[in-house]
C-alpha cells in the first residue's frame, strides 16, 4: 500500500542548493504536504501506479509532527495584479523611487526595515523573479505586496537583468495536488489553489495528466480543468500503452504541488518544480525547474553561443522580423532545450505551446518558462544520448522531409540584379568559370511593384525564357513570395487580392475587415494559413504563375509575419489580447511590434494565439502546392520557423550583415536549427546586408560550403559577392571548396535520408558525438558532418592558421589522408586563404563522387570510397541511392541502400536494397587511410588488382569498376 511520507522538514539547503518544498524519499510515487498545511501523514485517495517508481520494496513510515506551522506571509491577502489602477498610481510608484533614489544618495545607502529572515536564506543564485514586468521601478512596497522577498543586490554589469530584487520566499502559496488517480497511461490528478495569485483570471482548479508514453519519453499535461483553452494544432503521437520499462522515476510533492523526474541508473534529478510557485493565470502560466547542470541548448530562435549562458538571461520566443541581434527575440519559435549533465548522459523538454513566451535562465542553475496563453504541455526526452534526445523529439514532431537532391547543390541570389537580363549573366558567368550552381535566385525585384505572382514585364521580360535555360542546364529556379498581399490595386486587376477577399481568406479585425498592413508592395492584406480554403486559393496562385514562369522552388519570406507598422493602418484596438497583463521581453514591447494585431482574427483562433504558427502555416500550405503543381519532392526555405517545421522547410538564418562575427554566429545558429529537426539550414554566405571584402568572402565560401543549406545572396546597392567578382585567386579557391562539396553530395544526401528516416542530425555539435569529452560541450567554431566529418574554418581575418580541437583518436587529413593521435586536444592547423581544413574521424567510411558543374551531372560520375581505419583496422559506412527527387522513394522501395565495413583487411561492400537507379553508377575507387604495413597484394572478389601505397598509409585501389547493385569485397594482404 502506497501512503503520502513525511517526515520533518527539510534542513535549509547548503548553498547551491535549490530549496526543497518538502522531503523526497526514494518511493516511486511520492505525494508531499508542507508543515504548514499538514502535520500527519495521510493514504492516496486512490492506488498510485507503481510503474513510475523505483523496483524498490516500499516501507511504512513512522508518523511524526511537525513541530509548528510555518506562517503564512504577511500582506499576501492584500494582493493586487501590478497593472491595475490608474495613472496616477503609477506616477506614484515611480515618484517614490525616485524619493528613495534621492534619499539614497542622501543618506549614503539607506536600505529600509531589513527583510525576514527567510528571505536571507534563500541563495542569490536560486531567487526566483516575482516581478519580472520589464519598464517597471520595482519597490519594497509593489514586491511585498504580491507577498514576496525584495532584498536589493548590486546590478549586474553592462545593465543586463542581474539577481532579482523581488523573489519568491520558500513558503509562497500555490497549488496543492488534491488527488491523484491511475489511469491506463499514466495518471491523472487535480491541483487546487486556496489563494488567489496576483495575475488575473487565475485558475483555482487545474488538470494534470502524466503518460508514460514510451522507455524514454514521458508527457506532463497541466490544464484547465472546467474550461477548454487553446492548444497548439500539431498532429502528435498518441501512445497507446504504458511504458513497460521507463529510465525515468517520478516524485510528487503534494502541498505545494512540484514534480520531480529522475533518471533511474544514475539518480540524477532532470527536473524539479518545486523551487518555485506554479502559477497558471488566463493569461500568465508560469513553472520552474532546478536544472542539473549548466550545459543548456536550444530555445530559439536567437543570436548567442550555442551553449547558453545562465547568468540571468532571458530568452523570449516571439517571431520577429529583424536582423539577428544579439538578446532579440528572432524569427522563430522554439521552445525545446537539451541539456548534458553531469557525466555526459543527455535529455531534452519540449512545451508544445505557442503563445509569447519567454525562458528565464539562472545561475542556480535553474529555468523559469513564461507563456501567456495556452497550456503547458511538456514532452521529456531521456535520452540517454544527445543523438537519442533529437531522435526522441522528433518522433513527437515529426521528421523532416527529404530533400531533392538539387536543394543540397549551390544556390546564388541577390537583391538588386535589376533584370532577368542581368541574372542570366550571372548564371552565364558561373558556367563560364566552371563553377559548380544547382539554382538561381530572384529577390522580390522580379516582382512587378513588389506584387506576389506576378513578374515585371519590362526589366524581367526574359524571366520565362531564363528558367527554360537553366532547365535546359540541369539547373534550377527558387522564387519568392511574401505574405503580405497588396490590397491598393484597382478592383479586377489583381486576381490574387480580389479572390482571396471574395472568398474571405485574410486576417481580419475584431470588426471582422480584413487586417491591413504594410509591407513591400504598400497596404497589403494578409492570407490566413490557418484556413483550409486558403491553401486551396494558394495553390490556385501558384499554379497560374508556374504556368508562366515554371519555378522549382519557393523562398517564403516576411512570414513572422513583418509588417512595417505596428498592428494596422488603424492601430490596435484596446483590450487584454493586444495589451496583455504580462508582456514577455519582446522587441519593441510589444505584441504588435512590426507585426499584426494580436486581436486579429483567423479561422483557426486569434493572432494571440497563432502568430508563432504562421511561418509553419505557410510552408505546409506551399510544399504541398509544390507537390501538387511539379509532383516531385518540394523545396521550400522559410524565415519563420516552429517545431515540425522539417516536414514541410528549411530555412536560412536571417538578414545578416557581411562581418566577421556574423560568419561565426552562422554555426552556433546551424547548429541551432540541427537540434530543433531542420536539418536544411544555412546562412547567406559572405553576408546579405553591407559589403564583404574578398578576404571574408572566401573564408565564408569555404564555410558556407559545409552548411546543410548553401546559398550565396546580398543585399541591394552593394557590390557583387558572386565567385565570379573576385580575383582569379579568390574565385578559384571558391570554386574548389565548391568541388569538395560536390564530391560529398552522396555522402550528404545519405545523412538527409538518415535524418528523414532515423531523426539523425545532418550538420552536428561535437559533443554529439563526444559526450564525455567537456572540452567538446562550449565548442561552437566547429561542427560535424554526421559522426566523422570535422569542419574547422577560419573565422578571423588576416590569419593563415586556426586553432581547432580534435577529440581523442585519429584522425585524418581528408585531402591526403595524413593521421593525427590526438589525446583529446587543442592543435594549431595551417590554413591559408585557399584552404579548409577538413578531417575525418577513425572508424568511418565516406562516399564521394567525381563533381560536376551540377548535381545532376555529379550523378553520373564514378564514386571513390574513402575508408579512415580505427587502431583496429575496423571502419563502417553507408550510402543512400535514388533518383534525386520523386516522392516517397524510401517509402515506396525504389532507392539502393548500401553498407561498408571493414576489419581485418578487409572491406565489404552489402546490398541491402536495390533498384534500376543503381544500374547506371559505379564504385571505381577505393582509398584507404591508416593500412599501417605496405600490402602485398590487393584481391577483389578474389582477383588481383593493382594499387598504390604511400609513405603516410594511404592504401588506393582504382579501376574497380563495381555497380551500386554490386555486393564485392577488397582484401590486401
Amino acid at each position: 500500500m502506497l501512503c503520502l511520507k513525511w517526515g520533518r522538514r527539510a534542513q535549509r539547503p547548503h548553498p547551491g542548493e535549490p530549496p526543497l518544498a518538502g522531503s523526497f524519499t526514494h518511493t516511486s510515487v511520492l505525494l508531499l504536504r508542507s508543515p504548514r498545511t499538514m502535520k500527519l501523514y495521510q493514504k492516496l485517495r486512490t492506488a498510485v501506479p507503481r510503474l513510475v517508481l523505483s523496483q524498490e520494496d516500499e516501507e511504512e513510515e513512522e508518523e511524526e509532527e511537525e513541530d509548528a506551522e510555518t506562517p503564512t506571509p504577511t500582506g499576501h491577502s492584500r494582493l493586487a495584479p501590478w497593472w491595475v489602477g490608474s495613472g496616477l498610481l503609477l506616477s506614484a510608484v515611480l515618484l517614490s523611487a525616485v524619493t528613495v533614489w534621492v534619499l539614497r544618495q542622501v543618506s549614503g545607502g539607506w536600505h529600509g526595515p531589513a527583510p525576514p529572515s527567510q528571505c536571507h536564506q534563500v541563495p542569490e543564485s536560486h531567487r526566483f523573479d516575482c516581478y519580472p514586468e520589464r519598464h517597471v521601478v520595482v519597490t519594497r512596497e509593489l514586491c511585498e505586496g504580491r507577498g514576496c522577498c525584495f532584498i536589493e543586490t548590486p546590478p549586474a554589469a553592462g545593465g543586463t537583468r542581474g539577481v532579482p530584487w523581488c523573489f519568491y520566499p520558500p513558503d509562497f502559496p500555490s497549488y496543492a495536488l488534491q488527488s491523484l488517480n491511475q489511469t491506463a497511461l499514466g495518471m491523472a490528478g487535480l491541483l487546487v489553489r486556496r489563494e488567489k495569485a496576483y495575475y488575473p483570471r487565475d485558475i483555482g482548479v487545474l488538470r494534470l495528466d502524466v503518460e508514460l508514453e514510451t522507455d524514454t519519453r514521458l508527457h506532463v499535461k497541466i490544464t484547465d480543468v472546467a474550461n477548454p483553452r487553446y492548444e497548439v494544432p500539431l498532429d502528435v503521437p498518441r501512445a497507446k500503452k504504458r511504458a513497460e520499462n521507463p529510465i525515468y522515476s517520478l516524485d510528487f510533492s503534494k502541498d505545494p504541488f512540484g514534480l520531480l523526474l529522475r533518471r533511474r541508473d544514475t539518480g540524477t534529478v532532470l527536473l524539479n518544480t518545486t523551487v518555485a510557485p506554479l502559477i497558471f493565470a488566463d493569461q500568465f502560466l508560469q513553472i520552474s525547474t532546478a536544472l542539473p547542470s549548466r550545459f543548456l541548448y536550444g530555445l530559439g530562435e536567437h543570436r548567442s553561443t550555442l551553449l547558453h549562458s545562465l547568468d540571468w538571461s532571458t530568452l523570449t520566443l516571439w517571431a520577429r522580423d529583424v536582423s539577428p541581434t544579439e538578446s532579440f527575440n528572432l524569427y522563430g519559435a522554439h521552445p525545446f532545450y537539451l541539456l548534458l549533465e553531469e557525466g555526459g548522459d543527455a535529455h531534452g523538454v519540449f512545451l508544445l505551446n505557442s503563445n509569447a513566451m519567454e525562458v528565464a535562465l539562472q545561475p542556480a542553475p535553474a529555468l523559469t518558462w513564461r507563456t501567456i496563453g495556452g497550456v503547458l504541455d511538456f514532452y521529456i526526452f531521456l535520452g540517454p544520448d544527445p543523438n537519442a534526445v533529437i531522435q526522441q523529439y522528433q518522433e513527437v514532431i515529426g521528421f523532416p522531409a527529404m530533400p531533392p537532391l538539387w536543394a543540397l547543390g549551390f544556390h546564388l541570389c541577390r537583391w538588386g540584379y535589376g533584370s532577368s537580363n542581368e541574372t542570366w549573366q550571372t548564371v552565364r558567368a558561373m558556367r563560364n568559370f566552371q563553377i559548380p550552381q544547382d539554382a538561381q535566385w530572384n529577390d522580390i525585384d522580379y516582382m512587378d511593384g513588389y506584387r506576389d505572382f506576378t513578374f515585371d514585364a519590362q526589366k524581367f521580360a526574359s524571366l520565362p525564357s531564363l528558367v527554360e535555360d537553366l532547365h535546359k542546364h540541369r539547373q534550377h529556379y527558387v522564387m519568392i513570395l511574401d505574405p503580405g498581399i497588396s490590397s491598393t490595386s484597382p478592383q479586377g486587376s489583381y486576381w490574387p487580392f480580389d479572390e482571396g477577399l471574395r472568398r474571405g481568406l485574410f486576417i481580419n479585425t475584431t470588426q471582422g475587415q480584413p487586417l491591413i498592413g504594410q509591407v513591400w508592395p504598400g497596404y497589403t492584406a494578409f492570407a490566413d494559413f490557418s484556413n483550409v480554403d486558403t491553401r486551396q486559393w494558394w495553390l490556385e496562385n501558384l499554379q497560374r504563375f508556374h504556368a508562366h514562369v515554371p519555378y522549382d522552388g519557393v523562398w517564403i519570406d516576411m512570414n513572422e509575419p513583418s509588417n512595417f507598422m505596428d498592428g494596422s493602418e488603424e492601430g490596435c484596438p484596446p483590450g487584454e489580447l493586444d495589451s496583455p497583463p504580462y508582456t514577455p521581453a519582446v522587441l519593441g514591447d510589444s505584441l504588435s511590434a512590426k507585426t499584426l494585431c494580436a486581436s486579429a482574427k483567423q479561422s483557426a483562433s486569434v493572432h494571440y494565439n497563432l502568430h508563432n504558427l504562421y511561418g509553419l502555416m505557410e510552408a505546409e500550405a506551399t510544399a504541398s502546392a509544390l507537390i501538387q503543381i511539379r509532383g516531385k519532392r518540394p523545396f521550400v526555405i522559410s524565415r519563420s520557423t516552429f517545431p515540425s517545421q522539417g516536414r514541410y522547410s528549411g530555412h536560412w538564418l536571417g538578414d545578416n550583415r557581411s562581418q566577421w562575427k556574423d560568419m561565426y554566429y552562422s554555426i552556433p545558429g546551424m547548429l541551432s536549427f540541427s537540434l530543433f529537426g531542420i536539418p536544411l539550414v544555412g546562412a547567406d554566405i559572405c553576408g546579405f546586408s553591407g559589403s564583404t571584402s574578398e578576404e571574408l568572402c572566401t573564408r565564408w565560401m569555404q564555410l558556407g560550403a559545409f552548411y546543410p543549406f548553401s546559398r550565396n545572396h546580398n543585399s541591394q546597392n552593394e557590390k557583387a559577392q558572386d565567385p565570379t567578382a573576385f580575383s582569379p585567386a579568390a574565385r578559384t579557391a571558391m570554386k574548389d571548396v565548391l568541388l569538395t562539396r560536390y564530391s560529398l553530395l552522396p555522402f550528404l544526401y545519405t545523412l538527409f535520408h538518415r535524418a528523414h528516416v532515423h531523426g539523425d542530425t545532418v550538420a552536428r555539435p561535437l559533443f554529439f558525438e563526444f559526450p564525455q569529452d567537456t572540452a567538446t560541450y562550449g565548442l561552437d567554431r566547429q561542427f560535424l558532418w554526421g559522426r566523422s566529418l570535422l569542419v574547422t574554418p577560419v573565422l578571423e581575418p588576416g590569419v593563415d592558421s586556426v586553432m581547432g580541437y580534435f577529440p581523442r583518436g585519429v584522425w585524418y587529413d581528408f585531402y591526403t589522408g595524413s593521421s593525427v593521435n590526438s589525446s583529446g586536444e587543442m592543435l594549431k592547423l595551417s590554413a591559408p586563404l585557399e584552404h579548409l581544413n577538413l578531417h575525418l574521424h577513425e572508424g568511418s567510411i565516406l562516399p564521394t563522387q567525381k563533381p560536376g558543374p551540377t548535381s545532376k551531372a555529379s550523378r553520373g560520375n564514378p564514386l571513390r570510397l574513402i575508408v579512415a581505419l580505427s587502431p583496429g583496422a575496423t571502419a563502417w559506412g553507408d550510402l543512400f541511392w535514388d533518383d534525386g527527387e520523386s516522392l516517397d522513394t524510401f517509402e515506396r522501395g525504389s532507392y539502393s541502400y548500401l553498407v561498408f565495413n571493414t576489419t581485418e583487411n578487409v572491406f565489404t561492400s552489402s546490398v541491402l536494397h536495390t533498384s534500376t537507379e543503381a544500374t547506371s553508377t559505379t564504385i571505381d575507387t577505393l582509398s584507404i587511410y591508416g593500412v599501417r604495413e605496405p600490402p602485398h597484394k590487393v584481391l577483389l572478389n578474389g582477383q588481383e588488382k593493382p594499387f598504390s601505397y604511400l609513405d603516410n598509409q594511404v592504401l588506393t585501389v582504382s579501376g574497380l569498376g563495381m555497380g551500386l547493385g554490386q555486393a564485392f569485397s577488397l582484401q590486401w594482404l
